[in-house]
């Protein structure tokens, strides 16, 4: 009667092992595929390169839907490649040359890390475009795994993708965020001093960045230009109220101010 567990443990481990075997068999790549695959690959591949597509063009960016969907389908047409070249991969015996299909993915990854630079657009501190060169990548990674038959990553990437894109951006509406932007004002000289001009804005929550000052002897003007950093509300306005108080201050020449809204 003691030996009955140990037996019955010496049939389950074999038992367990080719369980697990054949359940990551089926994970690897089939190294043959048919034509019903790869149009339900490609079929899915536009699915998911629509839904991420059409979240940017909504939004009004260059990399819409149709640059969305190319990129997807490149990285899935270049997986479908690859399983089709799965029969030539090593070295053949009667040649030098190493056949290396992963090749193709990691070119395709490469190309869309161009594409990516070419969408960041950086002018002095305002960086927009990082958003949609990672939805670019996002959606190159997602082409890989529709085309190399992991379709249920793909689709289940897919939907996290666009919940990112979308749920969270109105969810970021209720983050407090900070913003940054650039101030310049003219005025006669002695009527506004930078200590004054700095306890105004640091009364005002406003965080300097950066404050430089430039006298002008023969006009008896003076400049200061400084770099701001503020909390900024859902709804607040586009220009903070203390910078119509520092326009309307005896003295004042002119005043500049130039907002840096970092965009996606």
């Amino acid at each position: 009667m003691r030996q009955l567990p140990g037996k019955s443990l010496t049939i389950l481990l074999p038992f367990m092992a080719s369980t697990s075997v054949a359940a990551e068999s089926n994970c690897k790549m089939p190294t043959e595929v048919h034509w019903p695959a790869i149009a339900l690959r490609l079929v899915l591949t536009l699915l998911a390169g629509g839904l991420l597509g059409i979240e940017r063009s909504r939004t009004g960016h260059a990399a819409g839907l149709r640059t969305t969907l190319l990129v997807t389908l490149a990285a899935s047409v270049a997986m479908i490649q690859m399983n089709l070249l799965i029969p030539t991969n090593g070295k053949p015996p009667n040649s030098y040359a190493v056949m290396d299909l992963m090749r193709l993915p990691l070119g395709i990854l490469t190309g869309v890390g161009f594409i990516g630079a070419g969408v960041i657009v950086r002018k002095n501190e305002l960086v927009i475009g990082v958003t949609t060169a990672a939805t670019m990548w996002f959606a190159t990674v997602v082409g890989l795994c529709m085309g190399g038959g992991q379709l249920a990553l793909g689709s289940v990437s897919t939907v996290i993708g666009f919940a990112v894109l979308w749920a969270l951006r109105y969810f970021e509406n209720y983050v407090e965020r900070f913003r940054l932007a650039q101030l310049k004002i003219t005025v006669r000289s002695g009527h506004l001093a930078p200590r004054e001009l700095r306890d105004r804005l640091k009364a005002a929550d406003f965080e300097i960045k950066s404050l430089s000052v430039h006298n002008c002897v023969d006009e008896r003007q003076q400049k200061l230009a400084c770099e701001v950093r503020w909390p900024s509300a859902r709804d607040s306005a586009d220009i903070p109220p203390v910078v119509g108080e520092l326009e309307r201050l005896p003295g004042v020449l002119e005043l500049e101010w130039t907002a840096i809204s970092p965009g996606g």
